[in-house]
């Protein structure tokens, strides 16, 4: 590995040398990159993992969004997309309601439907179970990628159910892949503090190893830019790749830049694109036994994904049908990109762009 700006540190030469040759980098190795201001010869060393395990293809999914429901149990201190019931703008959809709402936003080429929504403990399990039943049955060729692992622990709650059971009900009426959301940081330190009434971290941990025991795949993520530490970061990727030692379930990693409260928010009150740059490319050295390293474009934008696509992310995310959750925050990003656009904004970094499924299948390679 050339380094570009030369450096003399020499920790840094250590991991540089490691990483050179393959070997994990320790927790210590990963806070130590978040303290540096070397940004470049973190990027061109998560580039160079990323390249040794991808090449230069970069894959995008045509993905649509669903929300059944924003009524909500909880109340996490960064959430701004739940309500109680009965409050202006509550609600929840049945089947057939999220249908009629699907006909008219699909369009021809949508691979998957990514579902979450809020733990809302007014409809019983049966619920959730017949919300994917009516999907499956109306889009069969759809790929199902529902629920986080806190609603599998929230549906577990309401059912009496063990999350083995949960899952194997939700797999029966169509589930295939679990969404990532519901990790936040993997600390109860950090969950007390922001108030995280969901999942804890051990339950969170536990529903993923349930699914991949039950042959799910599945995704993961960190929404970080509040109020934890380089060291609580460090952590929660450590204790995901040791459950992928284990599992070999997980199929990405997303990290999720924390979006404002407002929309009106001043620069100061959002994370920089320096952290965001720096934390794709240290999640890509620190989780060596992840394939893919997700940018996601909904939290930091087009140009900064593009970006990024040089310094360790090997997934644009998908073109998306009107992403809600960070955008009832303080997100300004766009709230879907085309296909067109994804194509474009991959090809502009110097790499293949590759339609791809969510088991990350090639559909087609963009030459």
């Amino acid at each position: 590995m050339s380094v570009i700006l030369p450096t003399e540190d020499r920790k840094m030469l250590d991991i540089m040398e490691k990483v050179r040759h393959g070997e994990r980098i320790t927790r210590e190795e990963g806070v130590f990159l978040y303290k540096s201001d070397d940004l470049l010869t973190i990027g061109q060393m998560a580039n160079e993992v990323n390249l040794r395990k991808n090449g230069k293809k970069v894959y995008f999914i045509d993905t649509m969004t669903l929300y059944f429901t924003n009524v909500c149990e909880a109340h996490c201190a960064f959430c701004s997309f739940r309500k109680d019931q009965g409050e202006e703008g509550s609600y929840t959809l049945s089947g057939a309601e999220m249908i009629e709402y699907i006909e008219q936003h699909i369009h021809p080429g949508v691979r998957e439907f990514h579902i979450v929504g809020g733990h809302n403990p007014h409809v019983p399990f049966q619920y959730y179970v017949d919300s994917l039943k009516a999907l499956k049955e109306k889009y069969p060729h759809v790929t199902l990628k529902a629920y986080t692992a806190a609603e599998i622990d929230f549906f577990s709650r309401i059912s009496g159910l063990s999350y083995k059971e949960v899952l194997q009900e939700l797999m029966k009426a169509g589930l295939e892949s679990l969404t990532g959301g519901g990790a936040e940081i993997l600390s109860d330190q950090y969950r007390q503090k922001m108030r995280v009434e969901k999942a804890n971290v051990s339950q969170y941990l536990a529903v993923h190893r349930a699914a991949h025991e039950l042959g799910l795949r599945t995704h993961t993520t960190m929404l970080y830019g509040s109020v934890e530490t380089y060291e609580q970061r460090i952590d929660h990727m450590a204790q995901l790749r040791e459950l992928q030692d284990e599992t070999n379930g997980f199929m990405v990693f997303i990290p999720l830049s924390m979006q404002p409260s407002s929309p009106k928010a001043g620069i100061r009150r959002r994370n920089s694109a320096y952290e965001d740059l720096k934390t794709i490319a240290i999640g890509r050295l620190m989780l060596d036994n992840f394939q893919h390293i997700k940018a996601y474009f909904i939290n930091i934008g087009p140009q900064l994904t593009q970006v990024s696509l040089t310094m360790g992310a090997s997934d644009a995310h998908g073109t998306l049908v009107r992403e809600r959750i960070s955008h009832s925050a303080g997100a300004l990003t766009p709230a879907g990109l085309s296909r067109e656009d994804l194509v474009w904004l991959i090809k502009g970094a110097g790499r293949i762009p590759v339609e791809r499924d969510t088991f990350y299948n090639e559909i087609k390679v963009y030459e």
